[in-house]
């Protein structure tokens, strides 16, 4: 499962900046790197030039998930997932997730982007494991505006030091919307065996992947 670190802060903070900054530092270091992004605000156009999504795009990450109260990019309804619930079930197979927002989501640590220092969410908020500001302020770890390098570098000493990039999985599991980890065998299982049931199907002799959805009838009628 990746790793997730989110930059928090208000509006007009640089968050957005120091987090494109970062992705760009990582995927240098030759990790695999998703952006999820958090907005308070509908019919947000997606992807444009400008935008923040578009940004992170021309940052080089690999996978960018934008997250609206009216709309999630997937072009899907938003079914109030939490953060680390969103990361696990679309970006398995990356190192990191990069999260923008989400200053209230559960047991995922935050980077608070502060410009004003009247304006403190560490405060407010559980999580916060180092602040990125021009102002100043006591806390430890700081980093100033200006160092995305050594933020990255923090980033990967805090949670990418003992791995390896990663590669793709051959299987994930979710059920009932919580991925099930599998071992390197149980995958391999699975793979064979779908694959061979695909395999025997009109239409399938270029399958590169595959994505099957079981509904369960009620447990009195299986």
């Amino acid at each position: 499962m990746p790793k997730i670190v989110t930059f928090i802060g208000w509006h007009d903070s640089g968050k957005t900046t120091m987090a494109s900054k970062v992705i760009s530092h990582l995927k240098t270091m030759g990790y695999r790197v998703a952006v999820i992004k958090s907005s308070e605000e509908t019919q947000i156009a997606f992807d444009t030039p400008g935008t923040d999504s578009y940004k992170h795009r021309q940052a080089g990450a690999d996978s960018v998930l934008f997250v609206a109260p009216d709309q999630m990019v997937l072009m899907t309804v938003n079914d109030k997932r939490p953060l680390t619930a969103i990361a696990h079930r679309y970006f398995p197979d990356v190192d990191i997730v990069i999260g923008e927002g989400f200053k209230n989501a559960v047991q995922v640590e935050k980077i608070e982007v502060v410009r004003d220092p009247k304006q403190r969410l560490r405060e407010d908020v559980e999580g916060v494991i180092a602040v990125a500001t021009d102002q100043d302020i006591d806390y430890e770890p700081l980093f100033n505006l200006n160092e995305s390098r050594a933020v990255a570098a923090f980033i990967k000493n805090r949670f990418l030091a003992d791995m390896l990039p990663a590669g793709p999985q051959k299987a994930t599991l979710w059920v009932n919307g919580r991925k099930i980890p599998l071992k390197e065998f149980v995958q391999e299982a699975l793979t064979e065996t779908v694959a061979g049931f695909v395999k025997s199907l009109n239409g399938t002799d270029n399958a590169e992947e595959i994505e099957l959805h079981i509904k369960l009838p009620p447990p009195d009628k299986l």
